[in-house]
C-alpha cells in the first residue's frame, strides 16, 4: 500500500530511520509518519535522558479536530499538544494510533523528555519552608536551573563585599574615613578627582541591610549567569553594569556631593540579562502573607516601578538614577549577547523557545 503524506497528500513517502526507528517521511515536506509505538521507542532510544519514555500514552491538551487525514484509516486526525508545558502540536489517529510531526518539529520532539524532566523542577511547588522564609525575610525565592559549573566569581564577589564591610561598617570614624577616600561623588569625579571610586563605589555598603539585600540578589541572578556567561566575561560585565550606574547617576545630578556606594547598580545590570536569558525561571513575591510565582518579567516590572516611583517622590539616600541606568545597562549588553549565550548554552536555548510553559 502506497503511503499518502497527511501534511501536504504527497505520495513520495520513503522509509528513514529515526533514532533506530524505520519510520515513513515525506520527501516533499519532510514530515515524519510514526505507528502505534515508534515514537515511545524512537525517543528512548535518543540521547535525551530518558530511556523509557511514553509520550505517545501522556499527551497533552487536546486542541481539537486536525485538518490532516490518516490514509491509513481514511479517517480524520486530531490535534494535540504533545506534552503538558511543551506545546508542540502533533497530529493523531484514534483508529490505528498514528502520529504525524512536521519537519520543523523533529529535533523539539526528541528533546522532549528532556524539557519535561526540567519542567518538572521549575514547576515545583511552593512549599511552607519557602514560604516562611519570605514572610521573614521579604526576599524572594528562586526556581530556576541549577548552574552546571561552581559560580567562582560570584562567590567571589560575595566575600569581598562582605570582608569589606566587616572592615569598616561597624564603627563610625572607620566608615567616615572610607567613604571619604572610596565613596564616589559626582562632582569630586567631573572635577577629575578620585578616579577609582568609580570601582570602589561598587564594594561599599551604608549599613549591614543594604549589604545583605544586596548579596542575596548577587546570590539569586548571579551563579545562573556567570554559568551562561563564563566567569571572566561574567566579571567584566558585572564591572560595565556597575560603570553604567555610576555614568547615569553623575548624568542625572552632575553637581551632587552625596556619597554614592553600594553594588545595587552592578546586580540591577544582572537584573536585565537575567530577564532576558532566563524566561522559564520564576521568582517569588510575597503579597502581605500570599506568595505567589512570577516571571521574570513581571517580577522586574514591580522592581522598576518601584524605583520610577521613589525618583519621582524624589526619595533622598537612594541611587535610583544608578539602578535604572545599571537595569537598562544589562538590557542592552542582554540583547547583543543573546544569540552567541544561546548557542553556547543549548539547555538554556531549548527553555527559551515560545512552546514551553511554566506553571506560575
Amino acid at each position: 500500500m502506497i503511503m499518502t503524506c497527511p501534511g501536504c497528500n504527497s505520495s513520495d513517502m520513503k522509509v528513514y530511520e529515526f533514532h533506530g526507528e524505520e519510520v515513513d517521511s515525506c520527501q516533499r515536506c519532510g514530515g515524519l509518519w510514526f505507528e502505534n509505538g515508534e515514537l515511545n521507542a524512537a525517543l528512548s532510544s535518543a540521547d535525551n535522558g530518558d530511556s523509557c519514555v511514553r509520550v505517545e500514552e501522556s499527551l497533552g491538551e487536546h486542541l481539537g479536530d486536525s485538518k490532516r487525514h490518516c490514509h491509513h484509516c481514511d479517517v480524520g486526525m486530531q490535534h494535540y499538544h504533545l506534552m503538558q508545558g511543551y506545546q508542540i502540536e502533533v497530529d493523531v489517529c484514534h483508529s490505528c494510533s498514528g502520529l504525524w510531526i512536521d519537519e520543523d518539529e523533529r529535533s523539539k520532539v526528541v528533546q522532549s523528555p528532556l524539557v519535561k524532566s526540567l519542567l518538572a523542577d521549575l514547576d515545583a511547588k511552593i512549599s511552607a519552608k519557602t514560604w516562611f522564609f519570605q514572610f521573614l525575610s521579604q526576599m524572594p525565592v528562586e526556581f530556576n536551573l541549577k548552574p552546571k559549573s561552581r559560580p567562582v566569581v560570584t562567590y567571589l564577589l560575595l566575600a569581598l563585599n562582605i570582608l569589606i564591610f566587616l572592615a569598616y561598617g561597624f564603627d563610625t570614624s572607620t566608615t567616615d574615613t572610607v567613604f571619604e577616600n572610596f565613596a564616589m561623588r559626582s562632582n569630586e569625579v567631573l572635577a577629575g578627582h578620585q578616579p577609582w571610586t568609580l570601582v570602589s563605589h561598587m564594594f561599599l555598603h551604608g549599613d549591614f541591610m543594604h549589604l545583605v539585600g544586596n548579596m542575596y540578589f548577587l546570590y539569586v541572578v548571579g551563579d545562573n549567569l556567570e554559568d551562561a556567561l563564563g566567569r571572566m566575561k561574567f566579571l567584566g560585565v558585572y564591572l560595565i553594569c556597575g560603570f553604567a550606574a555610576a555614568a547615569a547617576q553623575i548624568a542625572s545630578d552632575p553637581g551632587s556631593g552625596i556619597y554614592m556606594v553600594g553594588a545595587s547598580g552592578a546586580i540591577a545590570g544582572l537584573f536585565g540579562m537575567y530577564l532576558l536569558w532566563f524566561r522559564h525561571a520564576s521568582l517569588t513575591f510575597m503579597f502581605v502573607v500570599y506568595q505567589k510565582k512570577l516571571s521574570p518579567m513581571a517580577f522586574f516590572a514591580i522592581w522598576l516601578g518601584f524605583n520610577i516611583f521613589g525618583l519621582l517622590m524624589a526619595g533622598q539616600g537612594v541611587a535610583y538614577w544608578a539602578h535604572i541606568g545599571g537595569f537598562v545597562a544589562g538590557l542592552i549588553i542582554g540583547a547583543a549577547l543573546k544569540e552567541r549565550v544561546m548557542e553556547s548554552n543549548p539547555i538554556l536555548a531549548m527553555l527559551n523557545e515560545p512552546e514551553v510553559k511554566v506553571a506560575r
